[in-house]
């Protein structure tokens, strides 16, 4: 039988691999839009899926090492991403900021918290889980600079993105 740990480890590295892929559906559904809504936002939304597809290409190499599956929402995260990244770039720069910056208010809080429970177990996927946080720090940093206090999009939308965030985070942990 495994240890739990890494059981724990393999579960997250599926779920933070379909998270990845979920991101690069966001952004590549936000440059489709951004390209006609917020122009000045499409090489910063590009530069930022590239990280994600050095993200996801991360886990995928940790699960291949591992001999495990991608996660069963892999899919699922994909098209729920461009989808959102459509819609939100279909309203602007603002929802575009927004939207980003709630993800990565999320993610980054689960990162940090799987830095934790898997210290001391699973050195490989705290390495390739700490390889990816000054990225996503960045995005999350970047992004609520376009965020502008007050605004309508942002209201809307952070509590909105942040819980739709947790419930994929959470299904693809139960998968």
């Amino acid at each position: 039988m495994q240890p739990v740990a890494n059981y724990l480890g393999d579960r997250i590295i599926k779920v933070n691999h379909a998270g990845e892929h979920g991101a690069i559906g966001i952004y590549t559904g936000q440059i489709l839009m951004a390209r006609l809504t917020a122009p000045k936002m499409v090489a910063e939304l590009r530069e930022f899926r590239s990280h994600e597809q050095r993200h996801r290409a991360i886990f995928g190499a940790e699960l291949q090492r591992r001999g495990r599956h991608r996660c069963r929402s892999y899919w699922l995260c994909g098209m729920g991403g461009f989808l959102l990244g459509a819609i939100t770039g279909l309203l602007g720069s603002s929802a575009i900021a927004a939207t980003t910056t709630a993800v990565e208010s999320v993610v980054l809080r689960h990162l940090e918290y799987q830095l934790v429970v898997l210290q001391g177990h699973d050195p490989f996927a705290i390495s390739a889980i700490s390889s990816i946080v000054a990225e996503e720090q960045q995005h999350h940093d970047q992004s609520l600079g376009h965020v502008q206090a007050g605004t309508f999009w942002p209201r809307v939308l952070t509590p909105i993105v942040s819980a739709s965030t947790e419930a994929v985070i959470w299904l693809g942990l139960r998968l």
